[in-house]
């Protein structure tokens, strides 16, 4: 940045400068990867993180900590871009567990190690070795996580308030992708996948990031209570446009196939609410369909006729809605600057309306 220019604090410019921190803390620990061992899980970590990912955790964490005040500084987002290789774990694990083939466009990081497995022709079985070396990618992930918050530069006393959120949010993510192993094991409700939402998605991608962002910066209880109130139900809307986008997104533009959730049967709101809405006919083929590793092109045409057809997709485009003008709401009456209050007010309307 030039001197005597103003730090680019638009959602672009935030991407760029919390890329820019991931680039730089990424670097410094190759030299203390241990000699002798293989790079190659290095590698993939630095690819994956650095891959075309929207930054909304850093984002959210940064207003969080400018709402309550805060001046801009280097220090605050990098704390901030941390969040983003806790994203990248639970990304990795994810789709370890959904077996999803694509990710930002690329193989997802267990295909690859999978690909290179049969590429070198080694023994064994090429689809353990790549879980197994994802796995490792994701672990190292969540503790360079850690890592890269402590070496942010902020004064540890000012770490150890948002730390305890950060360990909120970790325990929440690991609780909720259970309920979601869990309620994928039956047919499910809607009640129960937006509790699957809250828990896995909502509040670490919106609610707790504002938290520890307004923590990390000394931002008193009622500010914590406010960011809530506008995070909750963010999020919530945040995950059900995935869960549409993941059934009717364009692939070029959301770089997964519309196919997979179908496949692996993701227990989303919308499948519950076709389910609750079927007739007879539409109940036994959403049975026969969804969750069918096999399941084609046709088969999911299928699928996403009877979503429509029953109402599901209108449904939780409603819900959105909903959930929106909450938030909406509930950040009018926020103790935050009005910087703050107009940038997460625009972050809100891009997250509600993305198509990807």
């Amino acid at each position: 940045m030039t001197v005597g220019m103003a730090p680019e604090t638009d959602a672009a410019g935030l991407a760029r400068r919390c890329e820019s921190a991931l680039i730089c803390y990424l670097d410094r620990q190759r030299p203390h990867w241990p000699d002798g061992t293989p790079a190659g899980v290095l590698d993939a970590v630095r690819r994956f993180v650095l891959a075309d990912g929207k930054r909304l955790r850093p984002m959210f964490c940064y207003w969080g900590w400018r709402g309550a005040g805060q001046p801009d500084g280097p220090e605050i987002v990098a704390a901030a871009a941390a969040l983003e290789l806790f994203h990248a774990f639970a990304l990795i694990h994810d789709d370890i567990m959904d077996n999803s083939t694509l990710r930002r466009g690329q193989p997802t990081v267990h295909r690859h190690f999978a690909d290179v497995h049969t590429r070198h022709s080694w023994r064994g079985e090429a689809v353990r070795y790549g879980q197994s070396a994802a796995l490792l990618c994701g672990d190292l992930c969540a503790a360079w996580a850690d890592h890269m918050l402590h070496e942010s530069g902020l004064p540890v006393h000012w770490i150890h308030r948002g730390y305890r959120l950060f360990t909120v949010m970790r325990t929440e993510v690991i609780a909720g992708q259970y309920l979601d192993l869990v309620s994928g094991v039956g047919d499910g409700s809607v009640a129960g996948a937006l509790t699957v939402i809250r828990m896995k998605a909502a509040r670490y991608t919106v609610t707790r990031p504002l938290q520890i962002g307004a923590a990390l910066a000394g931002g008193p209880e009622r500010l914590q209570a406010a960011l809530q109130a506008f995070g909750d139900p963010l999020g919530d809307a945040f995950q059900l446009r995935d869960d549409v986008l993941g059934v009717f997104g364009d692939p070029a533009v959301t770089g997964k196939p519309v196919v997979d959730d179908l496949r692996e049967g993701k227990p989303t709101a919308m499948v519950a609410m076709a389910r609750d809405r079927a007739d007879r006919a539409q109940a036994a083929r959403i049975r026969e369909l969804f969750g069918d590793a096999q399941l084609d092109d046709a088969g999911a045409a299928e699928l996403r006729s009877i979503i429509t057809a029953t109402g599901a997709r209108q449904g939780i485009e409603e819900l959105i809605s909903l959930r929106a003008a909450e938030a909406t709401a509930a950040l009018t009456d926020a103790p935050l600057t009005g910087e703050a209050r107009a940038a997460l007010a625009d972050l809100a309307s891009s997250v509600v309306a993305r198509h990807r």
